[in-house]
């Protein structure tokens, strides 16, 4: 039993190993993949030895058998079906309702083992007290990823929704959670402390979200999925499993460095964020809807000639190039540029779509050069000698409001799209971004409107430019 306790445990840092060096290496889009496929071999042998244990140490019972059997080929089979079905528009939605199954699982757990007790134990503060954290935790993350899974699904309104008395609604709930956290931890053996502290976090979850609105929601997708590895790491100190504690304290602090980077890129800070957040997400419209009188629309045959004669041209995707699966066009027209010694690269935003890296994941699939996509720092020293700017659906990262005062974004790091020699934006109308204002880079005099969906517009834009580089 001891030989085997020691394979099963260094089988685990092999698993540990594993998760840290495929985090390191999801930093970048030229290793992100195999980073992935490390992470998930590592996450593959700590569950084939979670089998192993619970068979050899544990003793599970036929039943028990076949509930985990059934368990795992159903979380597989929905899991795969999803991540290969699932739209790259709907990625945030289906990464937000993971961090709810995460939550919810770890604090299904603590209850277990927490009920798993004789009745009238004496339970120790060490395992007390990660059990009512693993719950409240887990409690807020689940209500919470479900709340801004429909948000951003359209099923709860991208608004923020607030309501007399909020405030103070939300004062009692935390005393309420700190109240069954001490009544828990001093009188573990209290099962009505344990519910209580499971509805108040679970109702603390969704006060804590609906307030939210639709702009800030990706940044606190970012944080609910770092409350997520907080969970699972509390739910690891309660079964004393090495290779959950090591897992959830890593996905708990790179969630965090995510969520601290979104929100500085969005010149907010998290406590702001988490106060009440601005916009209501891209509303849809006409292209006449609040359209400045010196907006210049043009034509794919206009843009055909600039790009034709262009030197160099920078591609900013955004929001709705995602929304109309126009990756393989934009990668077309940039090969087509390219082939015919037209240097082209790509500006990407850090909150660029609707979660961090969802451009570079959209390029990415499409097998755009790596060396292509540029991020902010890089992009914008690059825009003065940019002849033709191409905006595809982006809105609020490249709106030059940021650099005013008191507007909505002000103080937003945006790309400087505004300084190349010409700027072209394919949008579908003038309606605002995330941040409900106007972008003043579409009255520019450098800028010219075609408004079209990005599909259908890149595709009459390659065919106009395929004209004029034959001729």
């Amino acid at each position: 039993m001891s030989g085997l306790m020691t394979v099963v445990s260094l089988s685990y840092l092999v698993s540990a190993a594993c998760y840290v060096i495929g985090l390191h290496m999801m930093r970048t889009p030229k290793t992100a993949r195999n980073g992935n496929r490390l992470s998930s071999v590592g996450m593959f042998l700590a569950v084939i030895m979670t089998f192993i244990v619970a068979l050899v140490k544990h003793q599970a019972s036929a039943m028990g058998w076949i509930l985990l059997i059934v368990a795992l080929v159903i979380g597989v089979g929905y899991g795969v079906y999803k991540a290969r079905t699932v739209k790259m528009t709907d990625m945030p939605q289906l990464v937000s309702l993971f961090n709810a199954v995460g939550g919810g699982a770890a604090a299904a757990i603590g209850t277990f083992d927490y009920l798993s007790k004789p009745n009238g134990a004496s339970l120790a503060f060490a395992f007390s007290f990660p059990v009512i954290l693993d719950l409240v935790i887990g409690s807020v993350t689940f209500s919470g990823s479900l709340i801004a899974t429909g948000k951003l699904s359209g099923h709860v309104s991208g608004k923020p929704i607030s309501f007399p008395g909020a405030k103070l609604l939300n004062g009692i709930v935390v005393l309420l959670i700190l109240g069954s956290i001490v009544l828990t931890v001093g009188f573990p053996t209290n099962v009505w402390t344990l519910v209580l502290a499971i509805v108040a976090s679970l109702v603390f979850g969704i006060l804590m979200t609906i307030p939210i609105g639709g702009a800030d929601m990706p940044v606190v997708v970012s944080l609910l999925n770092a409350f997520t590895g907080l969970a699972v790491a509390m739910a690891g100190f309660v079964i004393d499993n090495q290779v959950l504690i090591i897992a959830g304290a890593l996905v708990g602090a790179a969630g965090t460095i995510l969520t601290l980077q979104m929100a500085a890129a969005m010149n907010r800070s998290v406590a702001n964020i988490i106060a009440g957040g601005f916009g209501t997400g891209d509303s849809g419209g006409t292209a006449t809807d609040d359209v400045p009188v010196n907006v210049k629309e043009t034509s794919a045959d206009d843009i055909g000639v600039q790009l034709a004669y262009a030197k160099n041209v920078m591609i900013i995707p955004g929001y709705g190039l995602a929304a109309a699966q126009a990756q393989h066009e934009v990668a077309e027209l940039a090969k087509l540029l390219t082939d015919n010694g037209i240097n082209v690269n790509y500006a990407i935003h850090p909150v660029a779509g609707r979660m961090p890296g969802h451009m570079n994941v959209l390029l990415a699939e499409v097998n755009v050069p790596y060396d292509q996509m540029k991020q902010l720092e890089e992009a914008n020293s690059m825009f003065e000698n940019t002849d033709v700017s191409l905006v595809i659906g982006a809105n609020d990262v490249t709106n030059p409001a940021a650099r005013k005062p008191n507007t909505a974004i002000s103080g937003m790091p945006i790309l400087d799209v505004d300084k190349s020699k010409s700027v072209v934006v394919i949008k579908r109308s003038m309606s605002t971004g995330y941040a409900g204002i106007q972008n003043e880079l579409f009255s520019d005099d450098q800028t010219s409107m075609f408004f079209s969906d990005a599909k259908k517009g890149l595709q009459d834009i390659i065919a106009a430019t395929k004209e004029y580089l034959d001729q």
